[in-house]
């Protein structure tokens, strides 16, 4: 056996720190988000902020980048799940290589869109 055998390094391990750092994103933040935007401004718990200052607050180049990340790391986790769903829980794991392209495909995909949401706005 060669010493120069050369070792295919995997994107694996990339993968499953995009989808660690998606889950922790989608369990810490995301929940505030839902419970401050679609229950407590609109039942009136809290006073909503008003036009002008959130979209001073989302222009700040800060708040683009913490939101583009929350979007990111989101859309990485649920591409990794849907990969690993469809993958073991469909038993199609000899299509892997189309449904991770397509899974991750998409994921890439959105997060492009969102960054230029993000640079629009």
């Amino acid at each position: 056996m060669s010493t120069s055998t050369r070792h295919q390094r995997s994107a694996e391990p990339f993968l499953w720190l995009l989808f660690s750092g998606g889950g922790m994103v989608a369990a810490l933040v995301l929940p505030v988000l839902l419970l401050l935007f679609g229950v407590a401004f609109p039942l009136g718990w809290l006073d909503a902020p008003d036009h002008a200052h959130l979209l001073a607050v989302v222009r700040n180049p800060l708040t683009k980048l913490v939101l583009l990340g929350v979007c990111v790391l989101a859309l990485f986790h649920f591409a990794h799940r849907i990969r690993f769903t469809i993958e073991h829980g469909l038993q199609l794991g000899r299509f892997d290589r189309v449904i991770a392209l397509c899974s991750y495909g998409t994921a890439v995909l959105i997060s492009a869109a969102a960054v230029w949401v993000m640079l629009t706005v």
